[in-house]
């Protein structure tokens, strides 16, 4: 029996720095696939440049909390032992898990090395500010804590483009590009040419470099057996490195492997260009989407036009769909947090109609005590009846700015599948909306709560179904709206 795949990204920026947090994915793991997930995407893994380091400023990716490295064995999240227990946990229900690859830059070096470079601008990296001069840059990477287990391969100078760091004039205002070295031209376009994002560049033209992040994938896919990847920052890596990379590694390992790239853009054009580039070969976040929710949220843009510029509308087969993500928190470089009203509304069209696969972000469905933040109200709910019930043919309602809706007519395959969605940003509405003839003279309730009076639908299975003001109605069945009102 198909089912709908719903993912969750299982961490925030924000959690406790306590190492215990592989321990909690293990014991959640369970609730998870009772709640309707099929996928979990955990933070990176390995050793960053500081125990506290969320995972992004990777400093030795052969250490998963194993080795005493940058003053601690475990990572923020804990040991190696109990990052491979909790993917063992997952697997046990039934979750596939996809790990987060940050492959574009190192940090936290562990000694210097004078070398010679040009200054290029921040703002234009096309625009060379400096001529050549001598700069001391943290470009050694030895990973004495590890001695050489399982990759003799150190990281010197001529393994990485450039930087933003020089211990001599001390400055950031510009970016270092190491003599002989050039920017690749196949990135994003921002900047002038975005290859340069933080630390140390990893130079993606350096065969010696290609070889040995081949080589740590096939032993981090091999020790690990996750599932996916989740790709970090593709924009600033050469586009042709993935679309190689891709399908050597699934060759080698002899799995599907299937990736979802973060090319953080909400120019539609680029995303499109970018996935002609990789040949299709992954998947995308589909962020021009979530600005429009955002906007949405802001009252910037209105229900009828929710989709347009979307990936999801562009290209569904390659859309990865969200709301938030860690990177969108408040108090982050990219804050864009969907306002709390507009964000049930905005889950209800990612979870419930039938393209895309969605993402779920941790604190939307927990909650965050450390930005004061509530738990995205009927969130579970919604996942949940993505699972059992979000299946059929999907009839569209979106004529009206304010008020819009639509159908899932339901399949054999599941009992009580078929559903009505009716959302407005506005005012309260109804809407008069079709489940087909297999559906007449059923009752439906509101499992959302906000209209307590259920509806029968006509000898054609068509009704007017309602929705408060500013809010989402999602219309079901008795017994699946006691299903998922029981099993709360």
């Amino acid at each position: 029996m198909c089912k709908n795949e719903t993912m969750m990204q299982y961490f925030e920026w924000y959690l406790p720095n306590d190492g215990l947090w592989w321990r909690r994915c293990a014991a959640k793991a369970a609730n998870l696939r009772d709640l309707g997930v099929t996928q979990v995407w955990l933070p990176p893994a390995y050793k960053g440049a500081s125990q506290a380091d969320v995972g992004y400023g990777v400093y030795d990716m052969y250490d998963l909390g194993e080795f005493d490295q940058k003053g601690t064995v475990r990572t923020k999240y804990g040991t190696k032992d109990e990052y491979l227990a909790a993917i063992q946990a997952f697997h046990k229900a039934d979750i596939r898990v996809f790990a987060d690859i940050v492959l574009n830059h190192r940090m936290g070096g562990d000694a210097t090395e004078d070398v010679f470079a040009v200054s290029d601008s921040q703002e234009d990296r096309n625009v060379t500010i400096d001529g050549t001069r001598r700069v001391k840059v943290w470009s050694r990477f030895d990973f004495p804590g590890r001695d050489g287990q399982y990759s003799k391969f150190r990281w010197n100078h001529t393994h990485f483009t450039g930087t933003d760091w020089d211990e001599y004039s001390r400055s950031m205002d510009r970016v270092f590009r190491f003599t002989g070295k050039r920017w690749d031209p196949e990135v994003d376009p921002e900047h002038g040419n975005f290859d340069y994002l933080m630390g140390m560049n990893v130079d993606m033209d350096n065969p010696v470099v290609v070889r040995e992040i081949q080589k740590w994938l096939e032993w981090y896919i091999e020790l690990t057996h996750v599932d996916g990847l989740r790709l970090d920052a593709v924009k600033h890596i050469s586009f042709p490195f993935y679309k190689k990379l891709l399908p050597y590694i699934r060759q080698q390992t002899g799995l599907a492997m299937p990736a979802v790239g973060e090319y953080w853009s909400g120019e539609l054009d680029r995303l499109l260009k970018y996935l002609d580039r990789v040949d299709d070969g992954m998947s995308l976040f589909d962020v021009a989407l979530h600005y429009n929710f955002f906007d949405a949220s802001q009252g910037r843009r209105d229900l009828k036009h929710i989709f347009d510029g979307s990936l999801l509308q562009a290209r569904p087969q390659n859309a990865v769909t969200f709301v938030d993500n860690h990177d969108t928190q408040y108090g982050q470089s990219l804050q864009s947090f969907v306002e709390n009203w507009f964000k049930p509304l905005a889950y209800a069209l990612i979870l419930l109609r039938q393209d895309g696969v969605p993402c779920v972000f941790y604190s939307d469905y927990y909650g965050n005590p450390v930005r004061s933040l509530p738990q995205t109200p009927n969130l579970g709910k919604l996942i949940k009846i993505r699972r059992w019930y979000a299946y059929g043919e999907q009839s569209d309602c979106f004529e009206d700015d304010h008020l819009v809706g639509w159908t899932r007519a339901g399949d054999l395959e599941h009992e009580h599948s078929g559903l009505a969605v009716v959302m407005s940003d506005g005012e309260p509405g109804k809407l008069t909306l079709s489940l087909g003839e297999r559906h007449a003279g059923e009752t439906f309730f509101d499992a959302l709560g906000g209209c307590p009076e259920p509806v029968t639908l006509d000898e054609n299975g068509i009704a007017a179904f309602r929705t408060q003001g500013r809010s989402v109605s999602v219309w079901m069945q008795k017994p699946a709206f006691e299903d998922i009102i029981i099993n709360e």
